[in-house]
């Protein structure tokens, strides 16, 4: 029997819907391409450190950008490694001498270090610490960490918007 043209029409119509749609890649790899290459560019040595919400750091105008090292956070009245509290700041445990260490710190740092052997110039830390905190407080912490094998200290500071000076 033949089949009227309004019928093969709608068969080639429905045999042309029923097939599974094609996706086409190219426009898409182009733009994934474009923005790889983009992200790559503009990934410039910005590091942002990990902030504390009790600690408001000095200002500095540094080019220097801080490597990943060891962190030192002195926060309220504890000193922390890692997010562990290893010492209080005040209490008994504090030293009451200038010649003295703190003890859970050089514990802690002397973990960190354990068999490996320390470099003549010793090993990296920074110390992070609210702006106003005093000297007094950080000399031992400073003191407990060189002890430690930790001589290459740092001390975290927000990058001031400006000009570097380069001194």
């Amino acid at each position: 029997m033949k089949e009227s043209r309004r019928a093969r029409r709608m068969q080639r119509h429905y045999r042309r819907m029923s097939k599974p749609g094609g996706l086409n890649l190219t426009a898409l790899m182009d733009i994934f391409t474009i923005l790889v290459f983009f992200l790559m560019v503009n990934s410039s040595d910005v590091r942002v450190l990990q902030q504390e919400k009790d600690i408001t750091l000095p200002e500095s105008r540094a080019d220097t950008v801080p490597e990943d090292v060891l962190r030192v956070v002195v926060a309220g009245g504890s000193i922390l490694i890692s997010g562990r509290e290893v010492a209080q700041v005040t209490g008994d445990a504090w030293p009451s001498d200038d010649e003295e260490r703190v003890e859970g710190l050089y514990e802690a740092l002397s973990q960190r270090v354990g068999d490996r052997e320390v470099p003549e110039r010793g090993l990296p830390a920074m110390i992070v610490a609210d702006r106003d905190m005093e000297y007094a407080v950080l000399r031992p912490i400073m003191r407990t960490a060189v002890e430690a094998g930790f001589r290459q200290l740092h001390l975290a500071v927000e990058k001031q918007p400006g000009e570097a000076t380069g001194e």
